[in-house]
């Protein structure tokens, strides 16, 4: 599947976050080897630190159906020009091997991003010392 449609899905998925609080929408993908994609969207919740993030979700709809191994991060939101995963997400994103996150670029078109490049000194690279 193109970054655009992978982007396209993510947006539909954000249409269905849960934001009763921020009003901010984020809807994530991901995919497998195989071309599978699990979708997810951001759920809200008054104690904040419950609140659960797009990509979040998505990782935790694949893993639910037994994937262990992740290829592509898509994640935008219709509510910003760009968006990109928080912190956690991207260790996340190291756990599962993913290797390229897809946002919105400032151009309007899909950008690619390695998790080397968002999230320098993971776990991973301490994990593999």
């Amino acid at each position: 599947m193109s970054d655009q449609k992978l982007l396209e899905a993510a947006g539909s998925a954000a249409e269905r976050a849960y934001v009763p609080y921020s009003g901010l929408r984020v809807g994530a993908v991901v995919t497998t080897a195989d071309g599978t994609v699990y979708s997810g969207a951001n759920v809200e919740n008054a104690a904040y630190p419950s609140t659960l993030c797009a990509e979040a979700v998505a990782i935790g709809h694949a893993v639910a159906s037994g994937e262990r191994s992740l290829e592509v991060v898509a994640v935008i939101s219709p509510d910003l020009q760009s968006i990109f995963p928080c912190g956690q997400c991207r260790q996340r994103m190291v756990e599962f091997d993913v290797q390229r996150v897809v946002v919105e670029g400032p151009d309007g078109g899909p950008a690619s991003h390695t998790l080397e490049e968002l999230l320098p000194g993971s776990f991973r690279d301490w994990r593999e010392a």
